[in-house]
């Protein structure tokens, strides 16, 4: 059974609060895999027609993190691999799915790819995640404090 996780309000793949976001929606199962269903439009063009390879990377990038934070880890990436093996369309519907591969001390290894409609991956990628609580606390500087 798969369970709907948070969005973050101005993600830039995931927010429902970034009017450039393309909306992904993440859902989780009990192994720890992170999928999303979606169609990207016009603002994620590169290619006539498809989508922009930065916006492929961002979207494994989140949905690998997504896997990653949802484990219990606090991270940061530190290194995204992308192959880009087929074009990915837009206005048709494709998949993502992300999963974590394995972890050394602070370092969080995942994999994520992108599918089209008849399961064929068309990107996929690597990732390096570093557990860095310390980035995500409240920084007074910035408050005035």
């Amino acid at each position: 059974m798969k369970k709907r996780l948070p969005e973050h309000g101005s993600c830039f793949i995931c927010g429902s609060e970034n009017p450039h976001a393309p909306g992904l929606t993440w859902y989780v199962d009990e192994k720890g895999i992170v999928t999303s269903a979606f169609t990207l439009t016009l603002a994620q063009q590169g290619p006539p027609g498809h989508a922009h390879g930065g916006a492929s990377a961002a979207i494994l990038d989140e949905v690998m993190g997504a896997a990653v934070w949802q484990a219990g880890y606090t991270v940061a990436a530190a290194k995204l691999e992308v192959h880009y093996r087929r074009p990915v369309p837009l206005g048709q519907p494709v998949s993502t799915r992300g999963f974590i591969t394995r972890r050394r001390g602070r370092k969080i290894y995942a994999h994520g790819e992108i599918c089209l409609p008849d399961g064929a991956v068309a990107v996929e990628g690597r990732g390096l995640y570093i557990i860095a609580p310390q980035l995500f606390e409240k920084n007074k500087m910035f408050k005035g404090e």
